[in-house]
């Protein structure tokens, strides 16, 4: 069908065919490359959500232009995972696909998500600390810093269901972005696959459980150690509060409602 169309993409069952032996190998890859991948994975997402802050602090942008704008930097992280090559738990929830097939096993499939996950946590605190010691948060008179604990705040004050369900329609939008980055043959290719769904779920206000693990430990290195000592605070059980239900949200949207939907589409009948 692409040949008719003049394009050189793969083909929406060949991406899914991509998809399965892609997660057919991340399933089984040793712990220490898994692991080190995952920390820069987090590392990569923190740097995205950490140009997004820069966009945001700016007070001369009106509110579109400062979501699309935070949406397109943010950008980034997923480009560095896709192009250089990481490992991210929400990418990863496609490891489902290979799962419904028979391919891996479950515990190779939760092996993967709770190391990876981990190691996108330290990737992504490390990186908040790093940050913290440069000097960045006080770029800008020191409205990044303030935007930091702004957005965590709003962050830990989301009620469970509000975290699960945006956690869903972020995770949708970061698998198909994946989805699609599998159908590019060149960098540019996945490029312009990714740009769109992830700078659409930022200016959503859609939650990603790998970018608030830079965002909240950087709001509490700012408030415990820094110059916003005094504001309310962001706290662990708060940063747990929020984690917990928008990483679940993630995993069904990306398992489930693109995962297990392609696999049914493509995978199944391929069977029948």
């Amino acid at each position: 069908m692409s040949e008719l169309y003049g394009s050189d993409a793969y083909a929406p069952r060949e991406i899914a065919q991509r998809i399965e032996s892609v997660g057919v190998t991340k399933a089984r890859l040793a712990t220490l490359p898994l692991l080190m991948l995952g920390v820069l994975a987090g590392a990569f997402i923190g740097l995205g959500a950490m140009l997004f802050v820069l966009v945001r602090s700016d007070a001369s942008l009106g509110f579109a232009a400062s979501a699309m704008g935070g949406g397109l930097v943010f950008s980034l992280g997923l480009l560095l995972v896709v192009v250089a090559g990481a490992e991210l738990f929400t990418g990863n929830n496609l490891l489902a696909m290979a799962w419904a097939d028979g391919r891996i096993s479950t515990r190779e499939v939760l092996r993967n998500w709770v190391l990876v996950c981990a190691a996108n946590f330290i990737g992504a605190a490390g990186l908040a600390v790093l940050v913290y010691a440069s000097g960045h948060t006080g770029l800008n008179g020191g409205a990044i810093g303030q935007t930091v604990v702004k957005i965590a705040l709003a962050k830990q004050d989301l009620s469970p269901g509000q975290a699960f369900f945006r956690g869903v329609l972020c995770n949708v939008l970061v698998c198909m972005a994946v989805w699609m980055a599998m159908a590019g043959r060149s960098v540019v290719d996945k490029a312009v696959a990714v740009v769109p769904p992830i700078m659409a779920f930022v200016a959503a206000g859609f939650e990603h459980s790998i970018a608030n693990m830079y965002l909240m430990p950087l709001a509490m290195l700012l408030q415990h150690f820094g110059p916003l000592a005094g504001t309310t605070p962001v706290t662990w059980s708060g940063m747990l509060g929020n984690l917990l239900p928008v990483i679940a949200g993630n995993l069904v949207g990306g398992s489930v409602l693109v995962g297990l939907t392609y696999y049914v589409i493509y995978g199944r009948q391929a069977k029948t």
